[in-house]
């Protein structure tokens, strides 16, 4: 299947977990997919994994929490492909893990900066192209945390919340110039990012028993809720916030 063949899918903090595993489903999909994250060397890793494998993918660098770096990803994704068909908000910051009443100031800044800030304004720019098109897709990486605040991770739940809020405000505001915009909300995952808790023991006694199946999800099984809401499949969806989480929600 080629469902997103001629179709630009750019993705942020796609070098590694969860937004790697959307990269490389989309480009078996037939999208053009841009890789994007802090990191030349990862983001060059994965494009160049993608276009081994015979998909089209390229890598571009881009600081989430500043302001100047999301514009200029934007502005050489649409010098590269003149247009952005999918957008989606996966980068994301936990700088802390711990006592909300311990957090340091600099950590609260760099939470709000990459999770609020980062999403809103990158939305902002790709819905502005994309209200040109008359078309497009926004997708944000919300999170379980979102709905039900996790222990430690006080501000990181805030943000995810807020991306929930976001995605609503933004799904009615855009529906107009034909653009949607939804949000995935995973539960816990193996990966980097979440290994404060996949590698912690005690956590996973604490976590494990309230996810009806039993274990934690691999970021493949994460993926195709990018590809479903993507799709001509979801084109009467928009404003959701998709659980993927194993039953934790439920």
């Amino acid at each position: 299947m080629n469902q997103f063949l001629n179709k630009v899918v750019l993705i942020t903090g796609a070098s590694r977990g969860i937004g790697e595993a959307i990269a490389h489903q989309f480009a078996e999909q037939g999208a053009q997919v841009i890789v994007s994250s802090r990191s030349q060397e990862g983001v060059d890793a994965v494009a160049t994994a993608i276009r081994a494998k015979g998909g089209k993918a390229v890598g571009i660098t881009c600081h989430n929490g500043d302001k100047a770096s999301r514009e200029n990803l934007i502005e050489q994704t649409m010098t590269q492909f003149g247009q952005l068909d999918v957008m989606i908000n996966n980068a994301a910051a936990n700088p802390y893990f711990g006592n909300v009443l311990d957090m340091g100031y600099s950590a609260i800044q760099k939470t709000i900066e990459v999770n609020i800030e980062g999403y809103f304004h990158m939305s902002q720019l790709a819905g502005q192209q994309m209200r040109a098109q008359k078309s497009g897709v926004i997708l944000n990486t919300s999170s379980v945390n979102g709905r039900t605040s996790g222990y430690n991770q006080s501000l990181y739940s805030a943000s995810k919340a807020a991306i929930i809020s976001m995605t609503e405000s933004f799904a009615k505001e855009c529906a107009p110039f034909g653009i949607r915009v939804n949000a995935i909300l995973p539960g816990l995952t193996d990966t980097k990012f979440a290994s404060a808790l996949t590698q912690n023991e005690n956590m996973l006694k604490m976590i494990l028993p309230q996810i009806p199946l039993g274990r934690i999800a691999q970021p493949e099984e994460i993926a195709p809720a990018y590809l479903f809401l993507a799709s001509n499949a979801a084109q009467y969806i928009t404003g959701v916030s998709l659980p993927v989480d194993g039953g934790l929600l439920a």
